[in-house]
């Protein structure tokens, strides 16, 4: 049984107003109450949910798990009602719903940014931006966007993708708007794309991805949990934010991963979708508290002490 209203009709109200007044989107996001801002030491928890517009509905072993808009509604708003959540990492269609019902009061946001290399897809390395502009995230007053950035040696696609990240990335630092770059070392694997998450590639990848664009003062990395995250978080200055993936294990052994990673310099906190919107064990409610409970949340001049 689901642990959601399971009333068909419950999000009837977000057709309605997409049919009859669509500029409401607009108008939620003008009276939309800001984050308070980002502070050293005050490490950020952020939920994602874009993984369906790259057609990725899989969570585990279930194919379509994502597949459900009104069951994704309902974890992103149980999510967001923990206060400990400080913002969404999401595509334009999800922000757009999550804005008509208020549910972003107080958060940041960052919008996904490309979306063309669809899950599976012959040539799923071009991976065009077909998601949030920089603009309109300006327009939206979000804090900033997020690319995935797959670097593929024996793809020749790799290099349009560096090209076009490089220029997104110079677009929101001339709003002054967040670049979260989430780069990968990735490889054709019997027809299907894979990203090597061994140390070294993951540390190959922060240093081809933070050279991109012709500024990076506005840029973030978006890491994977790895072995010997020491090494990792030594690669780069930038601020980083974990990000939680489909990993296998336990639930404690994944906690116990990103305990430990946030406790390293640099790490400003956590980017996390399906690992917690839909958990092996428990429900969204606790595993989001679970997650939170795991942060630090010092500020500055507390640790400068």
């Amino acid at each position: 049984m689901s642990e959601f209203d399971d009333n068909p009709r419950r999000y009837e109200d977000l057709s309605r107003i997409r049919l009859e007044d669509p500029d409401a989107v607009a108008r939620a996001a003008a009276v939309r109450r800001p984050h308070p801002g980002l502070k050293l030491g005050e490490q950020n928890f952020i939920v994602a949910a874009d993984h369906p517009a790259r057609g990725a509905l899989a969570v585990g072993d279930n194919p379509t798990a994502m597949a459900d808009r009104r069951d994704l509604l309902d974890r992103m708003q149980e999510a967001l009602a923990n206060p400990a959540v400080d913002g969404v990492l999401a595509s334009p269609d999800i922000m757009d719903d999550l804005l008509l019902l208020g549910a972003l009061d107080g958060k940041l946001l960052f919008g996904s940014m490309n979306r063309g290399g669809l899950a599976g897809y012959v040539n799923e390395m071009d991976d065009r931006f077909t998601g949030h502009t920089a603009a309109a995230l300006e327009a939206l007053g979000a804090n900033g966007g997020k690319m995935l950035t797959r670097i593929c040696l024996g793809d020749p696609a790799t290099v349009a993708t560096l090209e076009s990240t490089a220029k997104v990335i110079d677009s929101l630092a001339e709003r002054r708007l967040v670049a979260m770059v989430e780069p990968f070392i990735s490889v054709w694997d019997n027809g299907r794309i894979r990203n090597d998450l061994s140390t070294d590639a993951v540390i190959k990848s922060i240093a081809i991805a933070s050279g991109l664009g012709s500024t990076s003062a506005y840029t973030w990395m978006k890491l994977p949990v790895v072995q010997d995250m020491e090494r990792v978080m030594a690669a780069t200055t930038m601020p980083t934010v974990l990000l939680g993936g489909d990993p296998t294990g336990t639930p404690e052994e994944i906690y116990s991963s990103w305990g430990a990673a946030l406790r390293l310099p640099g790490v400003q906190g956590l980017t996390v979708g399906r690992t917690l919107l839909y958990p092996k064990e428990g429900s969204v409610k606790e595993a989001v508290a679970t997650a939170a409970a795991l942060l630090n949340t010092r500020t500055g001049q507390e640790i400068a002490s």
